[in-house]
């Protein structure tokens, strides 16, 4: 089986100075290879294709057969890596925390930890006859949601 820490040093190294990012390396005990990558514009099919002529030519398969697909993340698969939320900053995002409730609301922030999206909820003040909205921020760490997508309008 293909060492999975060596290819993805491997596939660092060689998105080093380049405006991409892996989201996403799968390798599956046969041996099927599948290296998700992203950019903060987008991702060029021609790039994919000379990265997958790299990986070939640094993991032979005459040593170790597999096979191996290069891609992008999908525009609306959730995010796996801080990159893809920093690359989202302004845009809505729809979250489904932990204990199942989804959230919409804009991407304001994003670091290593966590991000801050900016909710607008109906509230209603007390005396009041009807509920206003109102936006606030929500801060949330990586591991308590179980997913963050892009909301993808037309």
């Amino acid at each position: 089986m293909i060492d999975k820490t060596a290819l993805s040093a491997f596939i660092e190294e060689a998105l080093e100075d380049t405006d991409y990012f892996m989201t996403d390396l799968k390798v599956t005990p046969a041996n099927e290879i599948t290296v998700e990558i992203d950019s903060m514009d987008r991702v060029d099919i021609d790039f994919c294709i000379d990265l997958s002529r790299r990986i070939e030519e640094a993991f032979s398969r005459d040593e170790e057969d597999y096979e191996l697909e290069v891609g992008s993340a999908g525009l609306t698969t959730p995010f796996k890596v801080p990159a893809q939320y920093r690359k989202h900053i302004g845009d809505d995002v729809e979250i489904l925390e932990k204990a199942g409730k989804k959230v919409r609301g804009t991407l304001k922030d994003a670091d290593d930890e966590g991000f801050t999206v900016e909710i607008t909820e109906k509230v209603k003040h007390e005396g009041a006859k009807r509920p206003v909205l109102e936006s606030r921020d929500q801060r949330y760490a990586y591991p308590d949601v179980k997913s963050v997508v892009y909301v993808l309008e037309f």
